[in-house]
Parts: structure tokens; sequence; C-alpha cells
């Protein structure tokens, strides 16, 4: 059965996050605070966390299309192809902050996933947990939404509800505090016009 730990969203305890770190880098999944709504997590240089995040979501590894969270834009450059000034520019008005970015993938995430993928879901919270744990590992995690199983309320929010609908299936839930009922916003970068995929808690004045 998993653990539940509490972690202070703004002053993270180190011992803690070390704890949870070698967790993930053990083939471990874990479900963590963004700062948005809560999400699976799995260490990207972790083979076998990477394919228990996927049998989770039930799907293959190969034709998952989960999300990287970074903790600063050289892990973005890392697995991304070169892109433009007007690119790097938006990046940094938005980030960190509420919003994926499907931006053009190079070799690096191929080999993640062992498949031909062409874009990878940057993520870069505002969230110090997410940034800790991302530097702790020397590599970016893969994330997928925690989703509620009814249709009334989308995503959960409350950790402790989080961790009993999940104790028997993750290595840890992170209490970071409560989450939020609203993702991220969902921008594409890779064509030759910026495109909004979901308006989420992301503004769009950063366009």
């Amino acid at each position: 059965m998993g653990y539940f730990v509490k972690i202070h969203p703004d002053n993270p305890q180190k011992k803690q996050l070390e704890n949870v770190a070698a967790i993930l880098a053990d083939g471990g999944v874990a479900i963590i605070p963004t700062d948005t709504i809560y999400a699976l997590a799995a260490a990207s240089n972790s083979t076998k966390g990477l394919k228990k995040l996927a049998a989770l979501k039930q799907k293959l590894l190969e034709k998952s299309l989960f999300s990287f969270i970074v903790n600063d834009f050289s892990q973005i450059s890392a697995y991304t192809k070169q892109f433009d000034t007007p690119t790097f520019k938006l990046l940094k008005r938005a980030l960190p902050g509420p919003y994926t970015f499907i931006m053009d993938a190079n070799q690096s995430v191929a080999k993640i996933f062992n498949n031909k993928r062409k874009t990878i879901g940057i993520r870069y919270p505002n969230n110090n947990i997410t940034h800790e744990l991302a530097t702790l590992l020397g590599a970016p995690l893969v994330v997928s939404s925690v989703h509620n199983d009814d249709e009334i309320t989308l995503f959960p929010t409350d950790p402790e509800l989080i961790y009993e609908a999940y104790k028997h299936t993750v290595d840890v839930v992170i209490d970071g505090g409560m989450g939020t009922l609203t993702p991220s916003t969902v921008i594409d970068v890779t064509g030759a016009e910026t495109e909004v995929v979901r308006l989420g808690q992301g503004p769009l004045d950063v366009l």
C-alpha cells in the first residue's frame, strides 16, 4: 500500500522530497500536486516507473500521450527540437505557470517512450514541489492528470480523498494542499501559427 505524505507547498521539506524522489527513481509512481490539478507521475529516466504509469492508465507506453513536467528551460531544450525566438519569448512570458505547451520532440523523447513520437506536452508549473522533484531526479517527470470516476467533477481536489482512491495502486500520494478543478491551458506551438487547444487556468494575454 502506498503512503501519504504532507509536503509544504511553499517551503517543501527536503527529506520528504528526497524520499519521494527515491521512490520515483526506483520505478515507483506518485500522485503529485501542480499549480492546477493533481497528477500521476513517474520519473522519465525509469522504464519501470513509466510502464507502471502506463498500466495504471490502461495504456501501452508506446501509445501513451503523457506530458513532461520540467524544472527549468534547460530541461525543455533537452527534449525538444530547436525553437525560434518568438516561441522562446512566449515560453518566458508564460512559464512557470498553468500552461501545457505542445512542442516538437527530439529523439530523446522517442527513446523514452520507445516509439516515433514527434511531439511532447511540456509543463513547467509554478509549484515548488514539482520543481524540486525534477531537480532531485535530474530528469523531467512524466505525468497524466488524475481524474474522478464520476461525471460531476472531472478532477479531484482533496489529496486525502485522492489517497483513499489510489492508496492500493500508487506508491505515494503527496498532500501539497488543495488542488483546483481547472486544468492547464494547452497551447500548440508546432505549426506555423500558435494554436490554443484548450482554455484552462492560464490566461491568453501571454500570446
